[in-house]
């Protein structure tokens, strides 16, 4: 396990989060461009929709989205590797974008070709079942396993659900699992419904009212502590396995090239978003607490993910073309 913790809120949002400088560029002096690498209606693409808002008027400038989904993130960083570095147009996007740098052969980016601007905020992955599950715990879950087989869900090979079950499986030894991936998170929580399958783990976003609603119960989060909005529900690390911890993050990155200054900028910009009640309560109700940094800390944060997930993704095999 490595010992650099994701530092969801608290000291890191805290300390980062600081007033924008009174002196800098003019930038920005028209409409900024949030390129979102996934497709409307996920978590990614409304965390961006809501600080997009308040970025906006912050900045004095509108923030627009535009959706570039594919190949579980990649198309929307290659659209924007290849963009101009003028800070009008920057990409949105998830814990994927570290993933897949060691999950594809070529992604068709790398992160070299990236400045991060910051990490905006985290959620847990959620490892669900259904209300009458006899399966209560991962303790449950990997002595179902192991009187085998068991089937389990994600939204599709490489999603930090899937590897994460299966390195769950992995280490705990001696289990029968088989992943069956699905198009999408929703996909398969329906396959769970129907009995296909036995658990999906899935950013919390994704099941926060269904869990709140009774439809479905939630077992464990990867957090390093209980989520705000489902305290009932204990921790991976509370359960026994201190090798799950993780968070599903969004980030904001410009083109590598972009000048310092607008970097600063539009950095200063989030942490000023971040500090808006209005904004953090909307975070609290998706199940999002706020991350913040300055740029500099996005950059270590964003390496330091890249690093843990080649060696997950090592652990578990998983590779993709």
């Amino acid at each position: 396990m490595p010992t650099r913790r994701l530092l969801i809120g608290a000291a890191l949002a805290t300390s980062a989060v600081g007033p924008a400088r009174a002196q800098g560029p003019s930038w920005p002096q028209r409409p900024v461009r949030f390129v979102v690498a996934f497709a409307p209606g996920g978590f990614t693409d409304l965390l961006a929709r809501v600080v997009a808002e308040h970025l906006g008027e912050v900045l004095g400038q509108p923030v627009v989205v535009e959706n570039r989904a594919g190949a579980g993130g990649n198309v929307g960083a290659q659209v924007m590797a290849r963009a101009t570095p003028d800070g009008y147009g920057a990409l949105v996007t998830a814990s994927g974008f570290a993933i897949n740098l060691s999950l594809f052969r070529n992604p068709g980016y790398a992160a070299e070709q990236f400045q991060p601007v910051a990490v905006v905020a985290g959620t847990p992955t959620m490892f669900v079942v259904r209300a009458d599950s006899p399966i209560r715990t991962l303790g449950d879950l990997v002595a179902a396993a192991r009187r085998g087989p068991l089937a389990y869900g994600s939204g599709g090979v490489g999603s930090a659900g899937h590897v994460l079950t299966e390195l769950l499986f992995r280490r705990a030894g001696g289990t029968d699992a088989t992943h069956v991936p699905y198009g999408g998170g929703a996909q398969s929580l329906a396959a769970m419904q129907a009995g296909t399958i036995a658990i999906v783990a899935t950013p919390l976003p994704a099941v926060l009212g269904q869990i709140q609603g009774g439809q479905i119960r939630g077992i464990a989060v990867t957090g390093e502590r209980r989520s705000a909005v489902l305290p009932e529900v204990p921790t991976a690390v509370e359960s026994g396995f201190d090798f799950i911890v993780d968070a599903n993050w969004v980030a904001i990155f410009f083109p590598a090239g972009t000048p310092a200054a607008v970097v600063e900028r539009a950095n200063a910009g989030v942490q000023r978003a971040l500090e808006r009640p209005a904004l953090r309560q909307r975070l609290a109700a998706m199940g999002f607490e706020p991350i913040g940094g300055d740029p500099a800390a996005a950059q270590a944060f964003v390496a330091g993910e890249t690093a843990r997930w080649r060696d997950i993704l090592r652990t578990v095999q998983v590779q993709l073309e």
